[in-house]
C-alpha cells in the first residue's frame, strides 16, 4: 500500500506537469479538499476546483514545473517536499506579469484512500515567492 501512494503521488505530479486534466480527474477524488492557509481558504473543494486551480497557475505561469524533491509514506498517507519553478508572465492577483521567475519549495501532505487523493495539506512561503518576482 505505502508503495502504491507514493507511486500515486508521483502520477499526480507527472499529471500536473503535462496538463493532464483526464489523468488527474482519475488521480483526484471528485471530492478532494485542499487545505492551504498560503493560497488562502476555503480554497479548492473538488477535483474540478483544483483543475481550475491549475490552469489558472499554468496561465500566470505558463513554464511552471513541478518537481518531487522527497517523499515519505505511512499508512494512508503520502509527505512530500515540492520545487515549483516558473517565470510569471501573467498575472499573479493583484500583481502584474513581471517576467522574473520563481523556485520555491513546499510542503504536502496527502491522504488516500481507495487508490485517490482526497485530501492535502499544502503549505509554503509566499513572501519568499513575491520576493522573487519583484512584488516585495
Amino acid at each position: 500500500m505505502i508503495k502504491s501512494n507514493k507511486n500515486l503521488v508521483k502520477s499526480f505530479v507527472l499529471a500536473i506537469n503535462k496538463s493532464d486534466w483526464e489523468s488527474l480527474s482519475h488521480i483526484v477524488a471528485q471530492n478532494f479538499v485542499r487545505h492551504s492557509y498560503a493560497a488562502g481558504e476555503p480554497g479548492v473543494k473538488s477535483c474540478q476546483d483544483l483543475i481550475k486551480f491549475l490552469q489558472s497557475e499554468l496561465q500566470t505561469f505558463p513554464d511552471g514545473r513541478e518537481e518531487l524533491l522527497d517523499i515519505v509514506a505511512e499508512g494512508n498517507k503520502v509527505a512530500a517536499r515540492h520545487r515549483f519553478s516558473g517565470t510569471q508572465s501573467g498575472p499573479l492577483g493583484s500583481f502584474p506579469p513581471t517576467g522574473k521567475k520563481m523556485v520555491v519549495e513546499y510542503i504536502a501532505i496527502y491522504r488516500i484512500e481507495n487508490g485517490c487523493i482526497v485530501e492535502a495539506w499544502v503549505e509554503w512561503n509566499n513572501k519568499s515567492g513575491l520576493t522573487q518576482l519583484g512584488h516585495e
